[in-house]
């Protein structure tokens, strides 16, 4: 609802349009629109909540995988660390003749006894 100059605006703004000033002109196109389209396409800087946010986020999750890493998971167990180990289980897997379509042993020649080129 219009009160005040604006109201004394439309009323004026009624009748010919020629005897309406260009400020009084902008004032009306104020009080209808509120902002200009150069107001409504300018940048808010929410960009920058965003950015900041998903930073945030990012920190968390290394944070959390490093406190995962810490006290959560042991260490790895020795079958994986100790390439004798790894060595021997390779060597039975072959004697087994364990997967050997498509698994690791695939890639072992038995006729010859070596790996594959």
């Amino acid at each position: 609802e219009d009160v005040g100059d604006i109201a004394k605006l439309r009323e004026k703004e009624k009748g010919d349009w020629k005897k309406l000033t260009t400020a009084e002109k902008k004032e009306l196109y104020r009080a209808s629109f509120c902002q200009t389209l150069t107001e409504v396409e300018a940048p808010t800087g929410e960009w920058k909540s965003i950015l900041g946010l998903t930073l945030v986020g990012i920190s968390l999750g290394i944070w959390g995988y490093l406190w995962m890493k810490a006290w959560v998971y042991g260490e790895l167990p020795d079958t994986i660390t100790n390439e004798a180990k790894q060595k021997a289980q390779i060597e039975r897997m072959i004697a087994m003749r364990a997967n050997p379509i498509e698994g690791l042993t695939s890639n072992y020649d038995y006729e010859q006894g070596k790996w594959k080129e």
